[in-house]
């Protein structure tokens, strides 16, 4: 069976790091390399000259062409060879596969399935990422040396955080809170809220909370690859449990997962808040989020040697992991071309 969903937007890269230059990407266990053209349209096609192999990515941009680096053959962007240098005869089959992309939240979205198929679904976006009143600031592009999965396992799970990310995102207010989850519309979300407590370190760093808050937690997962952590805080009493949140501070945590090969991800983060910063504040909040997503990585960089070692262990379930199972039967359905819904 197929290890990965095909026909779904991935991110792939930061928009920002694609240019003028040829670079090199790895994605579903597939090359593919990237440039814009003279316009400034974002081009992918595999990494793979149809002659020799060599990496296209080796090669250089002649217009808005790629020309391979060890026999000068010419390829458009469409894949297309337009010239083999010293004979005039083009074989039929020099051609190179292209993917569709498209850009939308500061990345470049790759579509690695059903080329016929990818006008049909939409690029994923969250509004409050365009809405002035709110403030986006882009992350980096973490390495993981996990599968994809287990880095999903983490984004369907807010229990983690009371023992994890003390120094930031998390308190021991919360350890013995339970977590509630549901697929809705084809997403899974799990959430907890904290009644009457202490404001997280990083709440109470940027937020000013002089006493007690309600704090709340939901985590949407959007299958395959697709994460967006809705989480804040207000003052105690001022209604935030009844939908009231004309007085919290609110953070969407935007986790874009890139399944490199079966070992190894990359989590494209970014941050939308309700309230403005200066460029030394955003700078210090990414700071503590870089502390925090580095806690993640060292927990499922270990977890993954482990599955290696006892590969024929089995585990125990507890509670907490009913999202994540559920989530990872979600993913099944997808590869599978069932529904995802219930």
């Amino acid at each position: 069976m197929e290890t990965y969903v095909l026909d779904t937007w991935y991110p792939l890269t930061w928009s920002r790091n694609v240019g003028r230059q040829l670079s090199a990407h790895r994605i579903v266990e597939r090359d593919v390399v990237l440039y814009r053209t003279e316009a400034g349209a974002v081009v992918a096609m595999e990494d793979a000259c149809p002659h020799r192999l060599l990496p296209l990515s080796m090669g250089k941009l002649k217009g808005d062409a790629i020309e391979c680096g060890y026999h000068g053959l010419t390829f458009d962007c469409s894949g297309r060879c337009t010239r083999v240098p010293g004979q005039d005869m083009i074989p039929g089959n020099a051609v190179v596969t292209t993917y569709p992309v498209k850009e939308n939240m500061g990345l470049v979205w790759i579509w690695m399935g059903d080329p016929s198929r990818a006008d049909s679904v939409p690029v994923f976006d969250l509004p409050q990422y365009h809405d002035p009143a709110w403030s986006a600031v882009e992350g980096d592009a973490l390495r993981i040396e996990a599968n994809y999965l287990n880095l999903a396992d983490n984004l369907c799970d807010p229990a983690h955080v009371s023992f994890v990310h003390l120094s930031t995102l998390g308190n021991a207010a919360s350890e013995d809170i339970p977590v509630h989850h549901e697929e809705l519309d084809g997403r899974i979300v799990t959430w907890r809220w904290i009644i009457d407590a202490p404001a997280i370190p990083l709440f109470a760093k940027y937020g000013n909370f002089s006493g007690n808050v309600d704090r709340w937690h939901y985590y949407h997962y959007h299958a395959p690859s697709i994460a967006i952590i809705d989480f804040g805080s207000a003052a105690t009493g001022t209604g935030a449990p009844e939908g009231r949140r004309d007085n919290c501070m609110q953070i969407y945590a935007c986790h874009f997962m890139t399944p490199v090969d079966r070992n190894t991800s990359i989590d494209h983060w970014l941050h939308v808040k309700n309230f403005t910063a200066d460029a030394d504040t955003n700078a210090a909040l990414s700071a503590d989020f870089r502390v925090a997503f580095a806690e993640d990585k060292a927990i499922l960089e270990a977890i993954e040697r482990n599955e290696k070692r006892f590969a024929t262990r089995k585990t125990i379930k507890i509670a907490i992991d009913a999202a994540p199972r559920r989530m990872r039967r979600m993913v099944d359905r997808m590869i599978e071309g069932a529904p995802t819904g219930d």
